[in-house]
């Protein structure tokens, strides 16, 4: 497959993934943690209401947890998740004055973060060449014929020999869209997809 006009055409279907706006690393890595078997359109307007209550690692640091849950309270596992924004909030604090850390190594210490929430901080929030895959990413991908891979680790390794490093920040955004309105594990909607013509459709 043509990387170059595969890429060409998910960007002109979601040009929004090319921008360049810098994000703020706490809440990206927030709302990434939140989102963890959760839909996007729940995350995100929960992640925001968190927010406008507590915006920074100290004012969730003071917060009870029951509130945080509250504001929560829709995104999937949210005791648990509010729990580990705590925690996560009183070892920014304690370890790196209160800032995101911009390395991998740095990240994955933190409770609930794993390569994929990681990855998705340094991308969207540093502006690093990333490469977040999820359960979108890993089926698309072989889906494609990009890679032929059994799990999302092995998947990121193997699309990193795929596409060139400029590439890397923005596949997850693009072939996460791609998935929620187009190519859905059951049913895709193939007849309308702007890569019918270069889709092998593997795995249908």
């Amino acid at each position: 497959m043509d990387i170059d006009e595969l890429m060409k055409r998910l960007f002109e279907l979601y040009p929004e993934a090319s921008n360049d706006a810098f994000t703020d690393p706490f809440f990206a890595l927030i709302s990434t943690v939140m989102s963890h078997r959760t839909r996007d359109d729940v995350t995100y307007p929960a992640a925001s209401k968190l927010f406008e209550r507590f915006s920074t690692p100290e004012e969730m640091v003071r917060a009870d947890v029951s509130e945080i849950e509250i504001l929560i309270k829709d995104v999937g596992f949210y005791r648990v998740k509010a729990g580990r924004i705590k925690e996560i909030s009183r070892l920014l604090l304690e370890k790196y004055d209160g800032r995101v850390p911009d390395d991998m190594e740095a990240l994955l210490e933190l409770p609930g973060v794993g390569r994929k929430t990681a990855n998705c901080v340094l991308a969207h929030a540093f502006l690093k060449d990333a490469l977040a895959v999820d359960t979108h990413v890993h089926r698309i991908s072989n889906r494609l014929g990009l890679v032929e891979t059994k799990a999302p680790e092995e998947t990121e390794i193997e699309l990193k020999k795929v596409f060139p490093q400029k590439y890397w920040r923005h596949i997850n955004l693009l072939l996460v869209k791609l998935g929620q309105n187009t190519c859905r594990p059951i049913s895709p909607r193939c007849k309308t997809c702007a890569l019918d013509d270069i889709c092998p459709k593997i795995l249908l």
